[in-house]
């Protein structure tokens, strides 16, 4: 796999030839990267939180988009750009840089992701920046400016923090004394509505939640709030940067079968890692009871 260190000016052809040692994480400078962008998105959407801003729909009358959206996206991928120009970028609303030919490095970009709650005042919503090389995601920044949360993560030795401080996992290994949290489509009627594995989960579980911000869920697991997440119907911008966060914290991610997670598919199951097992023999349970495609 391609090396995942820095590709633009903090790289190694920024130094011009001068010796330098090499960074414990050779993604730290990336990463103090992406999260100085992605606080500054989060201003941008501070101006528009509270104010019940006119909103737009995309495939579905329950899929928004705001101005603040696009001017958070605007920003992130100018100056991603401009740091990083050897690599690809692909946003929610539609940006997409090329980089290289071939680039195996990726930065998804969702500019403002729970934009529900955000078009109803409620603080639960984020910027989530992830790069992902060769389809493994390996950084994630997550800013949820509303309540002050900056969570980041590398999986090549920076580890993951909430804040500027370590965060761990839960240490919960008993589904039953479990809290779990899921999403569902943005769709009226979709293939799979995640009901089916809602209501199993509800049952073997202490407690299930919906909060609205796929990249939050992942980092609420990550630092060890909630203990496992699963969804399906996604997008890599919805789901990179949390998995890199939960892959930092030495949490487990995966695709709803075990098999290594992907973010183009829209498919993650994730945990403390101790429930991984029993979490994956429920929505397969689901899956077959009903008949439905699996995974």
């Amino acid at each position: 796999m391609a090396s995942p260190g820095p590709s633009g000016p903090s790289g190694p052809s920024g130094l011009a030839g001068v010796a330098a040692a090499a960074p414990r994480d050779p993604l730290e400078g990336a990463r103090q990267i992406a999260t100085e962008i992605a606080r500054d998105a989060g201003k941008v959407l501070l101006e528009g939180w509270g104010t019940r801003p006119a909103i737009g729909f995309k495939s579905e009358d329950i899929n928004l988009v705001t101005e603040y959206d696009k001017r958070s996206e605007a920003l992130i991928v100018t100056r991603l750009a401009a740091a990083f120009p050897g690599d690809r970028i692909v946003a929610e609303e539609g940006t997409t840089v090329s980089g290289d030919a071939g680039a195996l490095r990726v930065w998804y970009v969702d500019p403002l992701d729970g934009t529900t709650n955000f078009a109803h005042g409620m603080p639960i919503f984020s910027v989530s920046i992830g790069l992902s090389v060769n389809r493994r995601p390996v950084l994630g920044v997550v800013e949820a400016p509303a309540v002050g949360w900056s969570f980041a993560g590398t999986i090549t030795g920076g580890a993951s923090t909430l804040n500027g401080k370590p965060i761990v996992p839960s240490r919960i290994d008993r589904l039953a004394s479990a809290l779990l949290v899921t999403g569902f489509p943005y769709a009226r009627n979709p293939v799979q509505t995640n009901l089916p594995e809602w209501a199993a989960f509800t049952a073997a579980a202490q407690g299930t939640r919906r909060f609205g911000s796929a990249a939050l869920d992942l980092c609420f697991v990550a630092c060890g709030w909630l203990d496992g997440y699963w969804e399906r119907a996604l997008h890599p911008w919805d789901l990179v940067a949390g998995a890199a966060i939960i892959l930092g914290a030495s949490g487990r991610v995966s695709d709803l079968d075990g098999t290594p997670f992907d973010g183009e598919t829209g498919r993650i199951l994730a945990s403390n890692g101790h429930l991984h097992d029993q979490m994956m023999r429920i929505l397969q349970g689901v899956s077959r009871r009903a008949n439905a495609p699996w995974p």
